[in-house]
């Protein structure tokens, strides 16, 4: 850092010295940086692993239908229910063997409360064959 006293005239330096206020504002700066909590907002949902070796069925198990409308309410293979008839079909259907396949479809106007919730309701009813469908057609890349 050079520093000067003024002009070689001997008139005073009229220029105000901005080195100390950069360095304080870099400082400051890192320990904003540091400081700002991360975003952990997430929902946990064990999906599950690929098996190399798909195992061979004869027979295909049922699927089961979860939509999320744009107006939030929750359609299961097309019909309306509420949240309490959705933890019973859950139960239901995890007693049949072969347990059906849940395919879950939001609605991409449907608010991410709602979705969460459901996730929640499903995640706590022990759903082993569960699947996210329709997001193809989010797609908006190489059109």
């Amino acid at each position: 850092m050079a520093m000067s006293g003024g002009k070689d005239d001997g008139s005073p330096m009229m220029e105000m010295n901005t080195t100390p206020l950069i360095d304080v504002m870099l400082v400051l700066l890192i320990m904003f940086i540091i400081t700002i909590p991360v975003a952990t907002h997430s929902i946990d949902i064990d999906l599950p692993q690929p098996n190399p070796n798909p195992p061979p069925t004869d027979v295909e198990p049922d699927k089961n239908k979860l939509i999320i409308t744009p107006d939030d309410q929750l359609l299961w293979n097309g019909d309306p229910i509420e949240d309490g008839d959705l933890v019973n079909l859950l139960q239901q259907s995890t007693q049949i063997n072969p347990e059906p396949e849940l395919q879950f479809q939001p609605d991409a106007l449907a608010s991410y409360e709602r979705s969460a919730r459901v996730l929640e309701i499903i995640k706590g009813s022990g759903v082993t064959k569960f699947g996210f469908v329709g997001n193809e057609q989010y797609r908006t890349f190489g059109k």
